[in-house]
């Protein structure tokens, strides 16, 4: 069945309600496009076009033999594989890596903010994912600046000239002297991210606090791994981003106001095992959000349509406050229009089209309803694909890094889980104590993490206090149990817990870098 949507009816991306595109992204292509956002300050700059522009190894290679010509670097020509070898690893991003056929780079590495300005685009499309992370940073715009500060952290940005007097890594050393006979070569273009505040203010002032605590350890372990925490954390923070909206959005579509009461909660399955006990409990929260993500997109789509019918942009978060306003009042004049609408994608389809859809709509009481379903029915099973694939890629799927895994067996579906390096960065988070504008760090208890980690996001790791298992049956309990002896195994692992003493007192969660002030 054709169904002929014009351009704005079929687009489902709203920057007032989530910024980005659903389609399968990559945390470090975000990066990569962050950077540039927050060196021209929420202006996404476009890349001159050349037909020399796309960067290679060969080029790289090019670049370190001038770069010892002129006395920048020492050793490169008598050490050249291992310098290659260096490339490869630390330096760039790859696409299809270990493919010699097909591997391409994507970028440099993003661990500097300059690091933008060598990249192949076409390789590093993040579809529009860093202007949601932008947007979000815009809840704190101290700790915007304070990021963007330490990833500027050897580069002058009014000589346009290496500074390395505040000491800088190998690695970070190597990307500035490639890219400091590099103009940027961009065009700016037009923006208005900076009007638009993100939709669930309470989660992006939370990434921004958890942004602050780790580049409190700036000064105490290498800046790769603090990027890496960041790109952690990042990726971690947009899936619940998007996964609290899946379930929000309709009910602020219902209500009429954006105001909600987040009581967005999840269990996580720490045992690493498909056939765990807990794991069934962890797969129905994941199928939940799956079978929710239909509800989001129509109330996406309800909203696009009211932003249309009022004539309003999608550039202003008080525009959103008005579309909301009037799907709930629905005033004089609006099922007339949405009837005009209807009728033009009615009569657009062919004779037996129009019974099926006349059956599809049959229980539809507004032709506004009516509409939206039409549109639903072009639409909505491409964009629920794309947002499982989404949330997915941001959730980290099958990674140490993420928080959901999935099977290759239809016996495994997916389920939220807590891999040891999200783990460890959350520690690393929560082991930090706030007094004011002073940081330190304590020890903590197994119980305290635990209520940390469900109080501050929302992941159940022992859920016997929680209401919905109030009336939990011994297998419940059970898998709990299980639950904690295992969430206390990973902790073992990643060097953070260590309970050889029977004395319950000594058995702490203890910090891995102390800070005294």
């Amino acid at each position: 069945m054709a169904i002929k949507l014009n351009k704005e009816e079929s687009v489902l991306r709203n920057e007032l309600i989530y910024a980005g595109d659903a389609k399968a992204v990559n945390i470090d292509n975000v990066f990569v496009n962050l950077f540039m956002l927050l060196k021209h300050n929420g202006i996404r700059p476009r890349q001159r076009a050349r037909s020399n522009s796309f960067i290679d190894l060969d080029t790289l290679q090019r670049v370190f033999g001038k770069l010892e010509e002129d006395g920048s670097v020492k050793g490169f020509s008598e050490n050249k594989e291992a310098a290659v070898l260096w490339m490869r690893s630390n330096l760039v991003n790859m696409v299809y890596r270990g493919n010699l056929d097909k591997e391409k780079i994507s970028s440099l590495r993003p661990i500097h903010l300059e690091s933008y300005r060598v990249r192949n685009a076409a390789h590093t499309r993040d579809y529009n994912t860093a202007d949601q992370v932008y947007l979000m940073l815009g809840a704190n715009p101290n700790v915007k600046e304070e990021l963007k500060s330490f990833l500027m952290e050897g580069w002058d940005n009014t000589t346009n000239k290496i500074n390395i007097r505040t000491g800088l890594d190998v690695d970070s050393l190597g990307l500035l002297h490639v890219i400091k006979n590099v103009k940027p070569g961009f065009l700016d273009t037009n923006s208005s991210l900076n009007q638009i505040k993100p939709l669930l203010e309470e989660q992006a002032k939370l990434y921004c606090d958890d942004v602050r605590r780790l580049l409190v350890y700036k000064r105490k372990i290498p800046r790769n791994v603090v990027v890496d925490y960041l790109k952690t954390i990042t990726s971690f923070h947009l899936s619940i981003y998007i996964q609290k909206l899946v379930f929000l959005l309709p009910e602020m579509v219902e209500k009429g106001a954006i105001r909600h009461s987040d009581n967005w909660s999840i269990v996580i399955d720490a045992t690493d095992d498909f056939e765990s006990k807990i794991a069934k409990l962890a797969s129905y929260d994941a199928e939940s959000l799956t079978n929710s993500i239909y509800d989001y997109i129509k109330a996406t789509f309800q909203i696009n349509a009211a932003l249309r019918r009022l004539k309003l942009e999608k550039t202003n978060s008080t525009n959103l406050e008005k579309a909301l306003k009037v799907l709930a009042e629905k005033p004089m004049g609006f099922e007339i229009y949405f009837e005009t609408q209807w009728d033009n994608l009615y009569n657009s389809l062919e004779e037996d089209d129009r019974e099926l859809i006349k059956d599809m709509v049959k229980y539809e009481d507004s032709y506004f309803d009516k509409y939206i379903e039409l549109i639903v029915k072009a639409r909505g099973a491409y964009q629920y694909r794309y947002h499982i694939q989404l949330i997915d890629n941001l959730s980290q799927k099958n990674s140490e890094r993420g928080f959901m895994a999935q099977g290759r067996s239809k016996k495994h579906p997916r389920r939220f889980v807590l891999g040891t390096r999200l783990l460890e960065t959350l520690v690393q988070i929560l082991v930090l104590n706030v007094e004011e504008d002073h940081f330190t760090t304590k020890t903590l208890s197994i119980e305290e993490l635990i209520e940390n980690i469900r109080t501050r996001y929302g992941l159940i790791i022992n859920g016997l206090s929680e209401e919905r298992f109030t009336d939990a049956d011994l297998n419940t309990h059970l898998a709990f149990k299980e639950n904690v002896e295992s969430f206390k195994m990973k902790l073992r692992q990643i060097g953070f817990y260590n309970d050889l003493s029977d004395a319950y007192i000594l058995q702490r969660v203890r910090p891995r870098y102390e800070l005294n002030d």
